[in-house]
């Protein structure tokens, strides 16, 4: 029997493709009753030639049915996925001339993933891609918009589908390094970052009754953060300030409705308060679940992120909170590289925002840096992100990217960043992104090729805009990884556009601390990557 589910969005739509072709195909040929030596075969992607002559040969008796359900990769949120590559970030970027043959190999199998991707939606998308300053996005958009040609020439209906009103973008992770390093306030972001959270699961050291989402483990308890509970999805994006005064409102609203307690509320009344009232206990534990998640999320903050939250913004913006310029970016740094309760992290990322800052830096400068603060064993965590394309050493010629100006925009002063994905998938719904720097590499569907170039006979330049816009999609791929404040970009313009929804994606989802430790090892051999990571 189907398993019950609460998905949305992407989820959703996974979920309803296994059960229309697993579920559902089986029961009309009422396969469910069938003797044990009768397979049914449901392949996640494309079954290989040579794969599929092997299991023709040596079962085909025994096979009933075999059927593609082109679902070779992880939806992750309603509007994220991911293929759960990590190593893809290794083979990429790795300057090991020795793994071209690696890189190679990943790049076909991510180029099949994402185009199970697309068939998931049923999109046909414009494959576009960021041409510099690596040829990485370049060489899979090629790879994708072929195998999407071969595979919507041998759908299921062999029916040739053309291309179809969404775009697929995409981008080599160096494209913004700013985002990946600065830490982000905004719920999901922050604890993912501050707090040891592994496979979606939160420890937590406090006791109370459990939920059927909740495991006890001895004194702790694990909570998942999933989209099935409804207040994580409801707050996750938000700013902590926010989460933090908007959960304890929601708790008294409870308490007060069932009349039961008055005033303020500490943990260990809600605990007494849940015994004697059963009935919503499951409602004010995840309630308490999350005040804890950000709770603890505060107790990593006060002490020493909330001073380097100020600098990294002002490092990264370029101006101070008050819209000044900044003007000497090495003054604005030393305070972190001087403080002895920042450990070599934190250190670290903040001399990245400053490199970051001015474009690059001398080798003098860096040595300087890096003996001064004694971060020798490490200095490979901030050299080795040229392999990336970003400007480490000597400085870059090139100026940086022009941003938006969100000055306007009502913000919190150590929130002030904005990722620069942001700006890109509003150009690219405006359709304003450059075609030099964002070509296509293929024919762009008729409905984003910029000009709007369609007869006049057809449909007004306004009402056409206006289709373009209505029920498209535009997908994102980044290699290499995207943190949490990008996957809230997607959700945060799709609310603004509405008509056109954005689903994003990469080979796997970023922290701070582990992207630190992956560029470490990028000029590595293999073997000792493998080898570290095993220990």
């Amino acid at each position: 029997m189907a398993p019950p589910v609460t998905e949305r969005g992407l989820k959703s739509v996974v979920w309803q493709k296994i059960k229309a072709t697993v579920f559902d195909d089986c029961k009309k040929e009422g396969e469910w009753k069938m003797e044990l030596h009768v397979l049914v075969c449901f392949l996640l992607s494309v079954c290989p030639d040579n794969l599929f002559n092997k299991i023709k040969a040596s079962c085909s008796k025994s096979i009933r049915r075999c059927k593609e359900i082109n679902i070779s990769f992880i939806p992750l949120e309603s509007q994220v996925y991911t293929l759960d590559v990590p190593d893809a970030f290794y083979y990429c970027y790795s300057p090991d001339p020795s793994n071209a043959n690696g890189k190679d190999v990943i790049m076909e199998a991510m180029a099949e993933q994402i185009v199970t991707v697309c068939a998931t939606l049923d999109e046909n998308p414009g494959v576009r891609y960021k041409s510099k300053p690596l040829d990485n996005a370049g060489k899979l958009a090629q790879l994708v918009e072929k195998k999407l040609e071969n595979y919507y020439k041998i759908d299921e209906k062999s029916q040739i589908k053309g291309k179809t009103h969404s775009q697929l973008i995409i981008i080599d992770r160096g494209f913004d390094p700013v985002s990946t390093v600065l830490h982000e306030l905004t719920f999901q972001a922050m604890a993912y970052d501050l707090l040891p959270i592994e496979n979606d699961t939160y420890k937590q050291s406090f006791i109370l009754l459990s939920t059927c989402r909740y495991k006890t483990d001895g004194k702790e308890k694990e909570a998942v953060l999933e989209e099935d509970d409804d207040l994580w999805v409801r707050i996750r994006h938000r700013h902590i300030a926010v989460v933090l005064e908007e959960i304890p409102k929601l708790m008294k609203e409870i308490s007060s409705t069932k009349k039961a307690t008055e005033g303020k509320i500490s943990l260990s009344a809600l605990t007494q308060l849940m015994k004697k009232m059963p009935h919503f206990r499951k409602q004010i534990t995840k309630q308490v679940v999350h005040l804890n998640l950000a709770e603890d999320c505060m107790s990593k903050f006060k002490p020493n992120i909330e001073k380097l939250c100020k600098t990294e913004q002002d490092l990264a913006l370029g101006t101070d909170a008050e819209g000044q310029k900044v003007k000497d970016s090495m003054r604005v740094l030393l305070p972190v590289l001087l403080n002895k309760n920042h450990d070599n992290y934190d250190k670290i990322r903040a001399i990245l925002l400053y490199i970051f800052s001015i474009n690059g830096t001398t080798e003098e400068n860096l040595d300087r840096l890096i003996q001064n603060v004694k971060l020798e064993n490490e200095s490979d965590m901030i050299r080795n992100w040229s392999y990336l394309g970003v400007p480490i050493v000597p400085p870059s010629q090139q100026g940086k990217p022009l941003r938006k100006d969100r000055s306007a925009e009502e913000t919190f002063q150590l929130s002030r960043w904005t990722p620069f994905i942001k700006d890109i998938l509003e150009d690219a719904i405006d359709n304003r992104l450059d075609s030099k720097e964002w070509p296509y590499c293929s024919q762009c569907p008729a409905v984003w090729n910029g000009s709007g170039a369609v007869s006049a006979r057809q449909k007004p330049r306004a009402n056409y805009l206006e289709d373009r816009k209505n029920g498209s999609k535009l997908i994102v791929f980044v290699i290499g990884g995207i943190t949490y404040s990008e996957m809230r970009c997607a959700y945060e313009v799709s609310q603004a556009y509405k008509s056109c929804e954005v689903i994003i994606g990469s080979t796997h989802i970023l922290t701070p601390k582990k992207l630190l430790d992956d560029i470490k090892m990028l000029n590595k051999p293999k073997d000792k990557v493998s080898f570290i990571k095993d220990e």
